[in-house]
């Protein structure tokens, strides 16, 4: 046999799944022209702190290009947080999760310390393996405003272990999500439609839920396993 053929075959792969990982957490000579930024440059957490711990990100690491949750040695739960406020943007991302895993990622958090997690203030994007239990609740499946606005046009998450990629827009506190290419919620913030929806569920406790049209984006650590890459916003 041949080895020759074999071993450049072999080169031939591990070159390529190096190429493809260099992609990951990168942005483009046109995507720079446009204005987008990494919030994630796939080697630390530079850029995000704890919720409410402004020099710390204990509890989440790094791990083959992906912002995770560490889920061998934390010791409590742990939101972590841009340090960077947003007002006007599109945010892109990508996200899987462990087996039954349930996360998410807030917009217009408000830090203080009467606040303890980031949703007593910053509406929720909804990221959910379709395998949870949860899932069977309209308003609790993955891409939708939790708790408040279900799907609007249905979408299935990717199953534990792969990629969703997700879009988060916001102009002047209209908010528009997407799952895996696909709007999945449209809202007004500032509409008085939005309060009224906000009074018929839990988050009617909080008196910060749901009022900022800015602030800063966090990213939720809950029940197991869940993991980031491509993280990138765009002002606007």
């Amino acid at each position: 046999m041949n080895k020759r053929p074999v071993a450049f075959i072999i080169l031939f792969l591990i070159a390529a799944s190096c190429g493809e990982a260099n992609k990951n957490n990168s942005l483009t000579k046109e995507e720079k022209e446009q204005g987008w930024t990494l919030l994630f440059d796939g080697e630390s957490a530079k850029g995000w702190h704890l919720y409410n711990k402004k020099n710390t990100t204990a509890g989440w690491i790094v791990r083959e290009g992906a912002l995770a949750v560490d889920t061998v040695n934390k010791t409590e739960v742990n939101d972590l947080v841009s340090d960077r406020e947003f007002k006007n943007f599109e945010l892109q991302f990508e996200w899987k999760l462990s087996k039954n895993g349930n996360s998410g990622v807030f917009i217009n958090v408000l830090e203080r310390p009467d606040l303890t997690t980031a949703w007593a203030s910053g509406p929720e994007y909804q990221l959910l393996d379709p395998a949870h239990v949860d899932n069977a609740n309209p308003v609790k499946r993955a891409g939708t405003l939790f708790a408040i606005d279900s799907q609007k046009n249905k979408v299935a998450a990717r199953p534990s272990g792969e990629w969703n990629y997700s879009r988060i827009k916001q102009v002047d506190g209209k908010v528009e999500f997407y799952l895996n290419g696909v709007l999945t919620v449209q809202e007004d913030l500032g509409a008085a439609a939005w309060q009224d929806s906000v009074a018929r569920t839990h988050f009617k406790r909080f008196p910060e839920f749901g009022k900022r049209t800015s602030g800063h984006i966090a990213l939720q650590d809950w029940a197991s396993g869940v993991a980031f890459r491509n993280i990138k916003i765009k002002e606007l």
